[in-house]
């Protein structure tokens, strides 16, 4: 039995998506924890155990880990906790002494790269979640946590500015160069640990994607897929915090997102050595090509207007 949370996530959906290819024919049982099942296709409701409610619950994650062998856990973002705390370790707390009543062997989780970096005590929410890591990693389950650079995938929530005026935005220095994943090759991850599970003790597993890349690469590698241009147009740190506060987020989420920019302005993302093992098969351009640009879709109206 592999138990699944946040099914009809980024990463979560595409795990979900391998396991039932993947796993099903092996023997292994599926069990999902999800808000809202009427978000999962009906075939997929119809071949796999579905549980309603939160992953934070107690009462819920006690029964959906009953007779689990493994579990693959990501915490859902919330923009207005009280703190970083209560986002990463207070939500998973309760999961962790589930774990371990319940005996799960394997535990594989979604985290930050970092650890073992200078940086790494003042990384705002990547922090947070290694804090994280080291509660589930107590409870004495063998545990892998996916130590993730920035996701390339989080470009997808600036589509607009991309379609409508060729402009991305952050706060890193424009020629900094770092790691990026593909959510589709965490998932990938995931879903080969949690198939094999030979492995034993606490330990991290990186997901780099293949190369480094600069928010200036990226914007190339986007203006020429894309066949318009795309610039990059870097925020200072207030205007980051004001972009969040419209949005209503909290002040812990938007000061820990400052503190974790800064920090990986600072080379928190360059402590793990690349490898084929660590690499992914996903390169920038060829998400771009696959996911962004069907995003993006042909129509062009807003290309050519002022880059502001």
């Amino acid at each position: 039995m592999i138990v699944i949370t946040t099914p009809t996530g980024q990463i979560g959906g595409r795990l979900l998506d391998i396991l039932l290819n993947d796993a099903l024919p092996r023997g292994e049982d599926l069990r999902v924890i999800v808000r809202d099942p009427a978000k999962l296709p009906g075939s997929v409701r119809a071949r796999v155990d579905v549980m309603t409610g939160s992953h934070g619950d107690a009462e819920v994650v006690d029964r959906a880990f009953a007779g689990a062998d493994a579990v693959f856990w990501l915490v859902p973002p919330d923009s207005r906790a009280p703190s970083l705390e209560a986002v990463y370790s207070g939500f998973t707390r309760a999961a962790a002494e589930a774990f371990a009543h319940h005996k799960v062997g394997h535990v594989v989780g979604v985290s930050a790269l970092g650890r073992g970096t200078p940086v790494a005590g003042r990384a705002g929410q990547v922090t947070a979640s290694l804090e994280m890591d080291d509660l589930i990693a107590g409870t004495g389950v063998a545990y892998r946590a996916l130590a993730n650079p920035t996701f390339m995938d989080n470009l997808l929530r600036q589509l607009p500015s991309i379609r409508d005026h060729g402009v991305f935005t952050d706060v890193v220095s424009a020629d900094r160069r770092a790691p990026m994943a593909a959510c589709r090759d965490i998932a990938a991850t995931a879903a080969g640990l949690l198939l094999d599970r030979s492995w034993t003790g606490a330990g991290e597993v990186a997901v780099l994607g293949p190369e480094d890349l600069s928010p200036n690469d990226q914007a190339r590698i986007m203006s020429e897929v894309l066949g318009r241009p795309v610039r990059y147009v870097r925020q200072s740190y207030d205007d980051c915090r004001a972009a969040f506060g419209a949005y209503g987020a909290g002040d812990a989420f938007i000061e820990g997102y400052v503190e974790m920019m800064r920090a990986k302005d600072d080379g928190l993302d360059g402590g793990v050595r690349r490898t084929p093992q660590t690499a992914g098969s996903t390169s920038f351009r060829t998400w771009c090509e696959e996911v962004l640009k069907p995003a993006i879709g042909t129509e062009s109206e807003g290309w050519g207007q002022s880059q502001v």
